[in-house]
């Protein structure tokens, strides 16, 4: 397959998260290493739609490795889910020639790329990029350490003046239908009670805490953005329970998307796009890199699902913070 190799396209898609860009420096400096050409799509899939190709330089890309966001730009792209839409994509990679891709994102990406591949041949490596850390196939996806520690670093001043005023706390983190981040966040800042999606005792256990609270001190309740009952409605049943609460609610928001990656997410980055490269030259395509264990594990994409669960040592956490 090395010889066949000659110039690859990377492309991130969908939500940023930290550690993209290293992930982009990982890919270039392996490719180089192999005499491989490498260029950038920008802006995912519409880019790749639109002919936005560009050149990518390793001193350039070694400045950016600190730097949170992407600096091939992101976006969602209707027109890639029309056939006329992949048509346009492919007819840009074949008049670059480019004839492998590697793509930057999480199972929205992969999914589109399966889609893809029933109009080419051209061979595809993902890399899971999501502060979600919501995919099968890997321990962590890029970007999910960095939203944490910016979620606890949060956390841990929001409880500094929660503690002066003995209020109550509810803190939304973010994580769409996953409580990763709500349930490491919580863990590692001690909060009181942590709401996720993936549990159905945390509201309740939470609601028998809070009953006991006599506002003598600080009381946090970490909250995933994807949790059914929301914070908002959380509040008001915490105040239904306990009137004498001086409660107040902080939404973190896209503070955690941002900010430079962490070491881990710098290394997870560097590691998965320089394996992404190595796997090309062994002839795999359609696949997901993936880390268990330390160690790499390759995914098809027809196998790379959202999880929606947590495994028994979290739950186990889960529980006995919130009782």
């Amino acid at each position: 397959m090395k010889d066949k190799l000659r110039h690859i396209g990377v492309f991130t898609s969908g939500g940023d998260s930290p550690g993209m860009n290293a992930a982009i420096y990982g890919i270039a400096k392996a490719a180089d290493s192999n005499g491989i050409k490498l260029s950038g799509i920008q802006k995912g899939f519409d880019g790749m739609i639109n002919g936005n190709i560009v050149h990518l330089v390793i001193s350039e890309l070694e400045k950016k490795v600190h730097v949170g966001g992407t600096i091939l730009k992101t976006a969602r792209s209707e027109r890639f889910r029309t056939i006329e839409g992949r048509k346009a994509a492919l007819k840009t990679l074949e008049e670059h020639d480019i004839d492998a891709l590697v793509a930057i994102g999480g199972d929205g990406t992969f999914k589109g790329l399966m889609v893809f591949s029933e109009i080419n041949q051209i061979p595809c490596i993902g890399i899971p990029g999501t502060i979600d850390n919501d995919l099968s196939g890997t321990d962590y996806t890029l970007g999910f350490d960095t939203a944490v520690n910016t979620a606890l670093e949060n956390i841990d001043k929001i409880k500094d003046t929660a503690e002066s005023h003995n209020r109550v706390f509810i803190i939304e983190v973010m994580g769409r239908d996953s409580g990763y981040i709500a349930i490491h966040s919580g863990v590692g800042s001690a909060a009181n009670a942590i709401l996720i999606p993936e549990s159905q005792t945390d509201f309740s256990s939470m609601i028998q805490k809070i009953g006991r609270y006599e506002g003598e001190d600080a009381f946090i309740v970490v909250v995933s953005e994807g949790d059914e009952i929301g914070s908002e409605q959380v509040a008001a049943k915490i105040r239904a329970i306990n009137s004498i609460v001086d409660l107040r609610i902080t939404k973190l928001g896209h503070v955690q998307r941002g900010g430079s990656p962490s070491a881990f997410d710098r290394m997870l980055g560097i590691r998965s796009g320089v394996a992404a490269i190595d796997e090309l030259l062994k002839g795999e395509k359609n696949k997901m890199i993936g880390f268990f264990n330390n160690q790499l594990l390759l995914t098809p994409f027809d196998q790379v699902v959202k999880q929606h669960g947590i495994n028994q040592e979290l739950e186990k956490l889960l529980k006995m913070i919130n009782n």
